[in-house]
């Protein structure tokens, strides 16, 4: 059984680090809904609970496929609180900190935090940078923090979604304050809108932020292809809000139509993806057709984008995804991608999902995605 997974003598085309740590699976942010609220409690199991389940059976796969042994593995320190200022408010540190240990507390719109939940949060965040460290330190061609809690959602002065920091910001932010890093890109294909790392980066050119989302599901009213940034930063943010239902080919044309060429434009030194995988069919946070394939595709895509511009220096740091069962073959399709390995992991839903009908691109999709790019200025320009 072990001689099925094993990749002895294969080699990575890459260095890709892993940065992982048990006690990101220790964090407990509870019931979602706010304390002594029957309407919205979640009861173990439901659908909407944010559980350690897909992160611990994606390590788990991980290290049965065989790639653990061709990936250099970090472990993580919790972020300094100067590191967390980078963008968040002083009293919003410490109202997460006195709720961490207080034994729980609410940083905002369903976002519990736990017993400690302050150190975990921290932990979640120090990941992220110490991949950014691998990468621009040059430790690592690439890597994957496979963190918890996720990020993308929290904004300077709250969390939101579960999200308590925002560890993409963070990290981003370290990597110019730390590295003398300027030009930055997030490319945020989690299924709900990146909001938090819009607001952070809103008025920035510096920072090009695009986002790849179920269009008007969480937050509602938020995302939309006309939000381009303000200041300065005018220009800067992108969201191709994609109707539901969206599978391959509109993934597929979203980034040849938007994400390339955008990146193209920008020119930056590190891309770091935000890489939630609840965009798969079997997800059930949201209402997307991704297989995991689809996930191997836009790594491809972005890391190739990475090589001609920035030297290949990728980071990408987990999000959402919540099906235990599939998010761990989407997410080992990534790391897959980074290392340029393949594994002997087959998925075994594969068939079932690429088979769906209406996965091609659709012309109500293709008319969103054609938005998108008028809106950024990006027709006709050819991807890098």
């Amino acid at each position: 059984m072990l001689e099925r997974f094993s990749l002895a003598g294969a080699a990575p085309r890459r260095a890709t680090a892993l940065v992982w740590h048990e006690l990101f699976l220790w964090h407990d942010p509870g019931m979602a809904g706010p304390p002594g609220s029957h309407d919205l409690a979640i009861e173990p199991g439901d659908v909407g609970e944010e559980t350690p389940e897909p992160r611990r059976r994606l390590r788990n796969l991980i290290e049965v496929s065989g790639l653990r042994e061709h990936l250099r593995l970090l472990a993580p320190h919790e972020a300094d609180e100067q590191a967390l200022s980078y963008v968040h408010t002083e009293a919003y540190l410490r109202h997460v900190t006195e709720a961490g240990l207080a034994g729980g507390g609410l940083a905002g719109e369903v976002t519990p935090v736990g017993r400690e939940g302050h150190r975990f949060a921290a932990l979640a965040a120090g990941g992220c940078i110490a991949a950014v460290d691998a990468v621009l330190g040059g430790k690592a061609d690439n890597a994957y923090a496979l963190v918890r809690p996720a990020g993308h959602h929290a904004l300077p002065d709250r969390g939101r979604g579960f999200c308590i920091y925002n560890n993409v910001a963070i990290a981003a932010r370290h990597a110019q304050r730390a590295h003398g890093v300027q030009r930055i890109a997030i490319v945020d294909w989690d299924a709900h809108h990146g909001n938090g790392t819009q607001a952070i980066f809103y008025e920035e050119a510096e920072v090009l932020t695009i986002s790849l989302h179920q269009a008007d599901w969480y937050p509602r009213g938020e995302g939309s292809a006309g939000e381009r940034g303000a200041g300065a930063g005018r220009g800067a943010n992108l969201n191709v809000a994609l109707p539901p239902g969206s599978g391959s080919g509109a993934y597929a044309a979203a980034i040849e139509r938007v994400v390339l060429p955008a990146l193209d434009a920008h020119g930056p030194e590190l891309i770091i993806v935000a890489c939630g995988l609840d965009a798969s069919a079997a997800d059930p946070s949201a209402r997307m057709m991704l297989t995991s394939e689809d996930f191997r595709s836009m790594t491809r895509a972005v890391a190739g984008a990475a090589e001609a511009l920035c030297g290949g220096r990728l980071v990408a740091c987990q999000e959402g995804g919540y099906s235990a069962v599939y998010a761990p073959f989407c997410g080992l399709a990534v790391l897959e991608e980074l290392a340029g390995l393949r594994t002997a992991v087959q998925d075994p839903f594969l068939a079932r999902y690429t088979g769906c009908g209406f996965v091609e691109l659709q012309a109500h999709q293709a008319a969103v995605i054609d938005e998108a790019a008028q809106q950024a200025g990006l027709t006709g320009r050819p991807a890098p």
